[in-house]
């Protein structure tokens, strides 16, 4: 790594930081996509230089105790895990959309300009990624075993070659029609996010000015668009609010304060 000395709770300082100030703008009314962007390109770069803050990761070192692979304490660990579970209850999964770098890294590839694959199973997926973590904790606990080491999450951001890393490269790829495949399918920290995040007192809703034309239903990659959905998986993209025909129609306000601009 280039700058490895540099300490992973940077990265995790820039996150905790980045979620107020995120939530902040949508709050205000003063988000824009570039800004979105810029966090993407930011928190990509930060998994290349310091590995860091990939909290899926991170998760898992915490569940194996490995300190090491930590880069921290076990319970410096802990607290960082559970504040951006709090932060996430706060304010919705702004630290999945637009700070952890494997998330990152698809929401990047989501954009390329080619057909894309919007699969309307949120339910299976959610059921899916149920069911890995179970795998991952049992595999975790009773057999000390890296499940993510098999998907390649370590070795693409550290630029080593090995079957995970071309695992990673496929996941990528894939992300580039199928939005954040291992987000919704695979990662562990994320069961624990969605949970969060389908109570979050600050989400995504609709005003009274909304038309019900549905085209933000149409625009949502994870089928998080409707009236009455709980927004586990919504990962405060935008492209709802840039689907939208009505000014003020979409606004992030407190839940159940629909209508309250």
């Amino acid at each position: 790594m280039v700058v490895s000395q540099i300490p992973k709770a940077v990265g995790f300082i820039y996150a905790l930081v980045m979620i107020g100030v995120i939530a902040y703008l949508w709050y205000s009314g003063k988000w824009r996509q570039k800004m979105g962007w810029l966090l993407l390109v930011i928190s990509v770069l930060l998994g290349f230089l310091i590995f860091s803050p990939v909290a899926p990761w991170q998760f898992q070192q915490l569940v194996l105790r490995d300190v090491q692979g930590l880069g921290a304490p076990l319970i410096v660990g802990i607290i960082g895990l559970f504040v951006v579970l709090v932060l996430t209850f706060m304010f919705g999964r702004f630290f999945c959309g637009y700070l952890c770098p494997v998330g990152t890294v698809q929401e990047i590839g989501y954009h390329a300009p080619v057909r894309k694959v919007n699969m309307r199973q949120k339910n299976a997926f959610l059921l899916i990624r149920a069911a890995f973590f179970v795998v991952f904790l049992l595999q975790a606990f009773l057999l000390s075993v890296s499940l993510l080491s098999w998907f390649g999450i370590r070795d693409f951001f550290y630029l080593a070659l090995t079957a995970g890393t071309v695992v990673f490269i496929g996941i990528l790829v894939l992300s580039m029609t199928f939005y954040r495949p291992f987000c919704r399918l695979v990662c562990p920290y994320g069961v624990l996010l969605s949970l969060t995040a389908w109570k979050s007192l600050l989400r995504l809703q609709r005003s009274d000015a909304c038309i019900e034309c549905k085209k933000c239903e149409k625009a949502c990659p994870t089928d998080e668009a409707k009236r009455d959905d709980g927004k586990a998986e919504c990962y405060l993209c935008g492209r709802c609010v840039d689907a939208c025909p009505t000014p003020g129609a979409l606004v992030y306000r407190r839940r159940n304060a629909e209508g309250k601009t």
